[in-house]
């Protein structure tokens, strides 16, 4: 016999990439009918005043060498609020699946029979080159594309260079010299390439340069996280895309 008591739902929900207006539509709507929100340290703060008056925010922020909440916290407190038949929705930056942790999160859930789905968001990998000028495909020029993560956390790891026209690396900031050291194992030394700063927003920075000068450009413009590093030849195309020539 049914005790009655319903089990809740968790829907992880990719915020985009930091611009608020590029939450999807279906992303929204998952927040205007939330009761709990567990929000990640980089989406837009004003996404949170789309949910209803009474919905619980909690920030569970994974901030650059700073965690509010282990990983295995984060999936508990999503499994807590789930079992008290609350709509969960777990607010991530770009796309859950994207370096996001979602696929850990989601069977987490699902062993323990939660219901769940993923709402897709606007990957910073995509958005921010493009925002910043960047098309990271172009006929004649670039057919492949490859994201990697930039940021080892095993010294004796190394810093993948995937077989791709461009490359995008995010979590950049701290390995920038060993994925520059890497690069330099394979690309020329005048390959194009742009460190983007907090992408789409209003504070966002673009330090452009070649493989051979964007670490001391970097450096000297003291480039913080959130970053995203991109290498190939369609970053020299910002030039000509955005009327602007910062390219050396």
């Amino acid at each position: 016999m049914s005790s009655g008591k319903k089990t809740g739902k968790v829907s992880l929900v990719g915020a985009g990439p930091g611009d608020p207006g590029l939450i999807t539509v279906k992303g929204l709507d998952r927040l205007r009918k939330a009761d709990v929100i567990l929000y990640d340290h980089l989406i837009p703060k004003v996404l949170l005043e789309e949910a209803p008056p009474a919905a619980e925010s909690i920030s569970v922020g994974k901030k650059h060498g700073n965690h509010s909440l282990s990983q295995e916290k984060i999936q508990e407190l999503m499994l807590e609020k789930a079992r008290k038949g609350k709509c969960v929705v777990r607010l991530k930056g770009g796309d859950p699946y994207i370096f996001g942790r979602g696929g850990e999160e989601i069977l987490f859930l699902k062993s323990h029979g939660i219901e769940t789905e993923v709402v897709p968001g606007v990957s910073s990998a995509v958005a921010v080159p493009a925002m910043a000028g960047i098309p990271l495909t172009q006929r004649h020029l670039a057919m492949t594309v490859a994201i990697a993560s930039g940021h080892v956390t095993n010294d004796n790891d190394p810093i993948p260079v995937p077989d791709a026209e461009t490359l995008v690396y995010v979590m950049c900031v701290s390995d920038l010299g060993k994925t520059v050291a890497r690069l330099l194992e394979k690309r020329k030394r005048g390959t194009p390439c742009a460190v983007i700063e907090n992408g789409t927003t209003p504070q966002e920075r673009v330090i452009t340069g070649t493989l051979e000068t964007i670490l001391a450009k970097a450096r000297t413009e003291k480039v913080r996280p959130p970053a995203i590093f991109v290498v190939g030849p369609t970053v020299a195309l910002r030039e000509k895309i955005l009327g602007i020539a910062d390219l050396k």
